[in-house]
């Protein structure tokens, strides 16, 4: 019975090759070639060498270590109040903290650093503690959502019979609880180790001149020090690090798993105690989340410490008699490149995602191996991407570097990774009878395909689109080494604004940056609500 149906629903060979062709050469083009062209410089040894040995790149790769390890820490400690609480009660207010603490995660880098500069003392800037300050902000969302999401699940039963048993709360803690969330506490401890690591916006605009992770000295070597070798010597030791980082981390997460059968257990707080902790942790959580926020806002509408609106004015090219008004910058045409951009970078996501969940899922096994090909970016940070792509692309007839479109098609290649995973779930889904159905209705195989599957795609295409444009609007390591004057992005435009002297170039930049933000969480908003249900809302 079922080698009928399938005999029945069995598409053309055509079809298959057709989808996946262009998302499999789009991969092989602009993934695979620039990565192996960043191998391929590097298998020189004495590049190699000359590279470890210059001044300055031990103390690289030591800061990037030890700032992505307090991180990391830090991150775990300050969100386990935010992932208990919202795992575990119900309360007014939960879901619009659960908002607030997971937007920043959505936020372009850019925005994070130019908030944490309105919010900290002048002092603080160019330091390791404003680098860490932002860090820990920006992946506290990632502590809620991996870990909060298995504590909300944890038998509460368990934790009774500990306390029944005469454990105390803290033994409960260490005997019980974190036991069973080790799991979720080395898979969150690993994402957020990763994205420090590899971190650039935050550090560049926060950093300053002493302290550079691996991935601001690879785009330091290569754009201003023209040491092209060097920068891919330290690309692919940062490849390196991260291939062995996760593989640690999926080794231990598999060694450390629990099996318990539980269901969600949020409930409201029972007695004042819990009430006063409850409402004293959610507020230091909500001003702890929102205070970058509100200040950059807030610096957005000051110059030089004075309540003005100079900034905002002077974005659509208006002069002033102000020294420092000529900025060397055009806001509006930073903007409107990168609606443009990001408007380039959807549709190609949208197109090629399609095609490639798609096809994964009509190929089924033989589908694995694209589907794992386009997760590759993902793994691979920007600034890797963007120095591959330079290099690459950087001779007759393959000199693509000054065209227009090759900085979207780079946000393309890190957004199509979410359009598939958003729309290959709902493929996957459907079950074969429904096609089969179809069939014997009279439709012909390619038909009923069309009909019930892809037409289901509207939903999940909608979300995955916004997504792509959002990661289109806040993109700025590989960005940064495919720009060219006349097509600066916000994101480089606010680096640029911030890099001058003078109070109106930062007033500027902090608007910029507002601007990103309000437009960002928009796209993000809208994304969400093809998919959410009449419930939800």
């Amino acid at each position: 019975m079922d080698a009928d149906r399938a005999a029945l629903t069995r598409l053309p060979r055509w079809v298959v090759p057709a989808l996946v062709a262009v998302p499999a050469l789009g991969l092989l083009v602009f993934y695979v070639w620039p990565v192996a062209t960043l191998l391929r410089r590097v298998l020189h040894l004495s590049i190699v060498g000359h590279t470890l040995r210059a001044p300055g790149v031990g103390a690289v790769l030591w800061f990037t270590t030890w700032q992505a390890v307090l991180s990391t820490v830090l991150t775990l400690v300050l969100g386990f109040v935010p992932a208990y609480l919202l795992a575990r009660y119900r309360f007014t207010g939960r879901r619009a903290l659960l908002a607030l603490v997971t937007v920043p995660f959505m936020l372009p880098t850019v925005v994070v650093g130019a908030a944490f500069l309105a919010l900290l003392p002048d002092g603080w800037h160019g330091t390791a503690t404003a680098v860490v300050a932002a860090h820990v902000f920006f992946n506290v969302a990632v502590m809620v959502r991996l870990v909060g999401t298995m504590w909300a699940v944890l038998p509460v039963d368990l934790t009774g019979a500990a306390r029944t048993l005469g454990a105390s709360p803290a033994q409960v803690l260490r005997h019980v609880v974190l036991p069973l969330l080790r799991p979720a506490l080395l898979a969150a401890a690993s994402v957020v180790f990763l994205f420090t690591f590899t971190s650039f916006g935050v550090v560049r605009l926060l950093g300053g001149t002493a302290h550079a992770t691996i991935e601001v000295e690879i785009a330091r070597r290569a754009l201003s020090l023209g040491d092209v070798g060097g920068a891919a010597v330290l690309s692919v030791l940062q490849l390196l690090i991260l291939g062995a980082v996760v593989w640690w981390s999926a080794r231990w997460q598999r060694r450390a798993a629990t099996h318990f059968s539980g269901g969600t257990t949020v409930r409201r707080a029972r007695h004042a105690t819990q009430r006063r902790w409850l409402t004293a942790g959610a507020l230091a959580t909500a001003v702890m989340m929102a205070a970058p926020i509100v200040l950059l806002v807030a610096r957005s509408l000051q110059v030089g410490g004075h309540w003005s609106l100079e900034g905002w004015r002077t974005l659509g090219g208006r002069t002033t008699n102000r020294p420092g008004t000529n900025l060397g910058v055009d806001p509006m045409a930073s903007l409107l490149a990168s609606l443009r951009f990001a408007l380039v970078a959807m549709v190609i996501s949208v197109v090629v995602g399609a095609l490639a969940a798609s096809g994964i899922a009509v190929a089924r096994r033989r589908g694995r191996w694209l589907d794992a090909g386009l997760m590759l970016p993902l793994g691979t940070s920007a600034v890797t991407l963007g120095l591959g792509i330079l290099i690459t692309f950087d001779r007759t007839p393959f000199d693509w570097r000054a065209r227009w479109w090759i900085i979207p098609l780079g946000h393309a290649l890190i957004a199509i990774p979410f359009v598939v995973r958003s729309t290959l779930p709902v493929l996957r889904a459907i079950h074969p009878d429904q096609r089969a159905a179809a069939i014997m209705l009279g439709a012909s195989p390619l038909r009923a395909w069309w009909e019930v599957e892809l037409r289901r795609l509207a939903r999940p295409l909608a979300a995955g689109a916004g997504f792509a444009a959002a990661i289109s609007l806040g993109e700025f390591g590989a960005t940064t080494f495919l720009t060219r004057s006349g097509r600066e992005t916000l994101p480089i435009a606010i680096d640029r604004l911030i890099g001058r002297a003078g109070a109106l170039p930062r007033t500027q930049a902090f608007a910029l940056a507002t601007i990103l933000l309000v437009v960002t969480a928009a796209i993000v908003v809208a994304a969400d609500l093809p998919g959410r249900t009449d419930a939800d809302r």
